[in-house]
């Protein structure tokens, strides 16, 4: 599913080769390189510094793979039932109370709340906010030119929200650090398992829990 959700990249297809050149030729006691023209700096050659790259990367390189229905299902599956381990849950670095059954399934007054300051109570209650604060506080620059190209901080995982439908509960919930909301039909493996690391913690609403139920039929 990552290889699928890569986007394809490549310099221009012109990179390193806009340059006025020539050869010496033999016989100069200097390597035969293409040069800048009334110069002996060389250029556009693949081993020169600001020369093309011999072997590029391609827009029309294909990355994709194939997966088969019945093994993504049952990918979905087991990733579905990681959720329901509390030490698999725990060993992923979430954070929740001791006596807390997972996945937690609430009723579906979630969906119908309205502000972010609801959603924090509500989730408080629960007992699920420390997640919320461990995705807040783990937020890190990012190393590397990943800065400059907009994803200048790294966010961790936190909680995934399963409700039944777009809604006003959604919009509130989403705006918390770490939070992911879907509804089912949407919910794969990368979501349930981010990086193939299983277990991740969920707050699951009834209506959408009945209709997750119908998976495998």
């Amino acid at each position: 599913m990552e290889a699928n959700a890569r986007q394809p990249y490549a310099p221009k297809s012109t990179a390193g080769s806009r340059h006025s050149v020539s050869t010496w030729g033999k016989g100069r006691g200097v390597a035969r390189v293409q040069r800048l023209m009334n110069s002996s700096h060389a250029a556009q050659s693949p081993n020169n510094v600001g020369g093309r790259r011999a072997h590029p990367p391609r827009v029309d390189k294909d990355y994709s793979k194939k997966i088969n229905k019945k093994e993504l299902l049952k990918a979905k599956l087991a990733a579905l039932h990681a959720t329901s381990v509390p030490d698999i849950v725990r060993h992923r670095g979430h954070r929740f109370d001791d006596e807390l059954t997972v996945p937690v399934i609430v009723k579906d007054d979630l969906e119908a709340i309205k502000t972010t300051k609801e959603a924090v109570e509500v989730l408080s209650s629960i007992g699920v906010y420390d997640d919320v604060e461990r995705a807040k506080n783990g937020r890190k620059i990012r190393a590397g030119k990943g800065k400059m190209r907009g994803r200048k901080y790294r966010n961790p995982r936190g909680l995934l929200v399963v409700l039944s439908n777009e809604c006003d509960g959604g919009r509130s919930i989403r705006n918390l650090s770490g939070i992911e909301v879907v509804t089912p039909k949407a919910l794969n493996v990368s979501m349930l398992a981010p990086g193939g690391d299983p277990g991740r913690l969920m707050v699951i609403s009834e209506s959408a829990l009945s209709e997750m139920g119908r998976w495998d039929k």
